[in-house]
């Protein structure tokens, strides 16, 4: 082998070995009009420039129920879900079929909360009032879609007693917009922006969750938690509005290394200003309140950053 070979077979070898070191991470999150996405672009952001050789990624997709399958079949890294979706996948009832035994947990997040909201003039004021009516429960197969079903249920309700249409977030906000639909569920960090641009343009109105049927919901249910979508945080609705919510989360498989994970983590704590500033919600994640509401076990190496963290 001559000279100039020897120096390519070498430069390439060192091509190799620099490429094999980079750690490709994909961050799963949800629709662009939820609040997934924005935490999620933050979050791949603040490990990008703090972790040597680091190259993640935050990908839109369907969400919780669709970010599950995603994790199972090694396409993503990491996934936000619902902590009620979670439950779901590790032991394989309510959406899942199968058990997802290797489904662990990083960090629980902030509340989700249900926002069911419909057109001001729609004469819905109540769950009880959605009969009849064209009812967006959120995407096929969706942990909204999961919340939509439970709460009506509590309420004595089927998809038989509504028009049921599978709409994601910024779907369900152009179909209202538009008057091809009544009401919707969406389920996310307050505020969402989808209800965010639809209040702009059209007076709504948020439909209560009231503390009866939340009881019921919650003693079939006990991921739920009672909650309140604050006043004036969609224009032109300016009272409280009762509510329920579950807990939002990162999941990783069981198969990822310690080490990584613990970096993951430690990182993303100490770099919490980044995640305000794309979210309101941001504020919300804090190293104290992340294992509240974790429903599933936490990988080996989150239960080694928090184990640290309580020394």
């Amino acid at each position: 082998m001559n000279k100039r070979l020897i120096a390519v077979a070498l430069c390439l070898i060192a091509f190799t070995g620099a490429f094999a070191q980079q750690q490709f991470i994909t961050l799963a999150t949800g629709g662009t009009a939820g609040t997934y996405f924005p935490l999620g672009g933050a979050m791949a952001e603040i490990w990008n420039k703090n972790i040597s050789k680091m190259n993640a990624a935050a990908t839109s997709t369907g969400a919780s129920v669709a970010n599950v399958n995603l994790l199972k079949d090694g396409k993503v890294d990491i996934i936000f879900v619902q902590n009620d979706v979670a439950f779901y996948a590790l032991n394989g009832v309510e959406l899942f079929k199968d058990k997802y035994s290797d489904i662990r947990g990083l960090a629980c997040l902030y509340n989700e909360t249900i926002q069911i909201v419909a057109l001001a003039d729609s004469s819905i004021k109540s769950v009880a009032d959605l009969k009849g009516k064209k009812v967006s429960v959120g995407a096929a197969g969706s942990g909204s879609e999961a919340n939509a079903r439970q709460i009506l249920e509590a309420a004595g309700i089927t998809y038989k007693d509504i028009k049921p249409q599978y709409l994601s977030f910024a779907e369900s906000a152009s179909n209202l917009k538009d008057g091809n639909i009544d009401a919707a569920f969406t389920t996310g960090g307050v505020p969402i922006a989808a209800i965010q641009d639809l209040a702009v343009s059209k007076k709504t109105i948020m439909v209560p969750v009231d503390k009866a049927l939340a009881a019921k919901l919650m003693k079939e249910w006990s991921f739920y938690t009672t909650a309140v979508v604050p006043a004036n945080t969609y224009q032109g609705i300016t009272t409280d509005t009762s509510t329920v919510a579950v807990k939002s989360m990162l999941a990783i498989s069981a198969k990822v290394k310690d080490d990584l994970v613990y970096q993951l983590l430690k990182t993303m704590f100490d770099n919490t200003p980044r995640l305000i500033a794309a979210h309101a919600q941001g504020k919300n994640i804090t190293v104290a309140s992340s294992t509240d509401g974790m429903s599933i076990p936490l990988h080996a190496g989150a239960e080694k950053f928090y184990k640290e963290y309580k020394k």
